[in-house]
């Protein structure tokens, strides 16, 4: 099973809406959203099968100018 991944991302400021469209046309998200608090956005993604969590997201997320932090949640089983 292809674990799902929460990665909840803060923006610098101004620069949230042009992060979003950096993640959508990566096309590796299963859901995007803006959030209130300490973090922008919330994404959700699936990692695929065989592929280092930390690497994944590194590459999916490490290039786009505007991400000032993010963290990750890993999930193991729903309920």
């Amino acid at each position: 099973m292809t674990p799902c991944v929460f990665v909840q991302i803060r923006c610098r400021p101004g620069t949230t809406y042009q992060v979003a469209d950096a993640i959508a046309l990566k096309e590796i998200h299963s859901e995007l959203y803006s959030t209130s608090g300490e973090h922008d956005l919330l994404m959700k993604l699936y990692v695929p099968e065989g592929a280092d969590v930390g690497h994944f997201i590194n590459a999916a997320v490490g290039d786009i100018d505007g991400i000032e932090r993010t963290l990750t949640t890993l999930t193991f089983k729903a309920f």
